[in-house]
């Protein structure tokens, strides 16, 4: 096992090292301005209207949250709406939304991660704007994507208007996994695209849109309020965690890599202080770093819960080394032959993460990750070719 690991580190270096030598503009972004921030570009937008808010924790303006930002200029917000986690950011994964008002304001928030996943039309149509402000991490199945394209088609129902704020993408810098195929749809993948795209929200939004995704979607209904400063090979340090989850960028890098787990019986760290960042199981064997779930405020009932978990940690590889890494299957295959549990290692959700079937049968059947990954090549080639007509910014 040890030997196992030491392989797969120089497996990282290497693969970086060549991902670094395709992707040789790489830089840091140090002078983004934030769609939010612009607000020279979007409060003339807002003036004299009826406006509703989609956003949460992460949604600041020049180190104050949106919603304060816009009431201070006097803009007449009616509703607050909630993707999951809550408008606060504080909701366990999975849990639902619960409708209420935010104390600070008084304003009403609307849940879009409970019984609707979409405004109501009747509250639409006591609007005329909505402003969209999430951060979002650049993966099919993180929801934010959903809420916003549930947001879009009830838009185009009642002729709303939506104004999105535009943030980077935090692993905007590639393009990885198969395509989704549309049988496998639901709330963590609804459009078909990789599981990382490569694409802002804003981007995503106008591809949906003009490729007949979103039902009578309207483009003339939307407005993007570009990042300045950012391009497809800007390395972005989110500053504040888009949900509790995913507190750094060790584990939003791991994430495309670790989030399969949430469809096996194997913890990936929630109810500790390494989400995203850790995986193991109380059966698993000749694991030196050992590990224990427990109840917390945004990790009720983790998976593994009170139980003495062996398993591996990943927070220790420098993030230069998780820029190349890309998806890898190495961990979900590692922890599937320790647990001979055939295929009762996977439940239904694992093809709705992955978005098609034959991962899972190679898995079973003994391929290696490289094996499997070299399948989905085409996949990421088609979507290059065609996110290319919705860019925004420079690729």
């Amino acid at each position: 096992m040890k030997r196992f690991f030491t392989l797969l580190a120089a497996l990282v270096c290497s693969t970086t090292v060549a991902f670094c030598a395709e992707h040789g503009a790489l830089h840091y972004g140090d002078d983004i301005v934030c769609g939010a921030e612009r607000t020279e570009e979007y409060i003339p937008l807002l003036e004299g209207r009826r406006v509703g808010i989609l956003t949460n924790r992460s949604g600041m303006c020049k180190g104050v949250h949106l919603v304060d930002t816009l009431l201070s200029r006097g803009i007449d917000i009616r509703y607050i709406f909630a993707p999951e986690h809550g408008f606060r950011g504080d909701v366990s994964a999975g849990e639902q939304v619960a409708d209420g008002y935010d104390p600070k304001s008084g304003l009403p928030v609307i849940s879009l991660y409970g019984r609707t996943k979409a405004p109501a039309d009747s509250i639409l149509n006591k609007l005329d704007v909505v402003v969209f402000d999430l951060q979002d991490v650049g993966l099919r199945y993180y929801t934010y994507l959903s809420t916003l394209h549930y947001l879009l088609e009830a838009a185009a129902r009642t002729h709303t208007e939506v104004v999105i704020l535009d943030r980077p993408n935090p692993n905007g810098f590639y393009v990885d996994g198969p395509i989704l195929d549309m049988k496998h749809r639901s709330f963590v993948g609804v459009y078909p695209v990789p599981v990382v795209h490569g694409m802002t929200l804003g981007e995503l939004a106008c591809m949906a849109i003009g490729e007949g995704w979103v039902k009578d979607g309207d483009i003339s209904l939307v407005s993007v309020i570009r990042v300045k400063g950012y391009d497809h090979n800007t390395l972005y340090n989110v500053p504040i965690p888009p949900s509790p989850n995913l507190p750094d960028m060790t584990s939003i890098y791991l994430y495309p890599s670790l989030c399969y787990f949430e469809s096996t019986p194997v913890s990936v760290g929630r109810g500790t202080d390494m989400p995203f960042k850790i995986y193991g199981h109380p059966a698993m064997k000749n694991r030196n770093f050992t590990f224990t779930p427990k109840s917390r405020s945004y990790a009720l009932n983790p998976p593994c819960k009170d139980k003495l978990c062996y398993g591996v940690r990943l927070d220790n590889i420098p993030l230069d080394g998780l820029l190349g890494m890309g998806i890898n299957l190495e961990y979900v295959i590692d922890a599937y032959n320790d647990l001979k549990l055939g295929d009762k290692f996977f439940n239904n959700a694992f093809e709705r993460l992955i978005g098609v079937d034959y991962v899972r049968e190679m898995i079973k059947s003994g391929y290696s990750a490289s094996q499997i990954e070299a399948r989905w090549k085409d996949d990421v080639e088609k979507f290059k070719t065609l996110r290319a007509k919705y860019f925004l910014y420079e690729e």
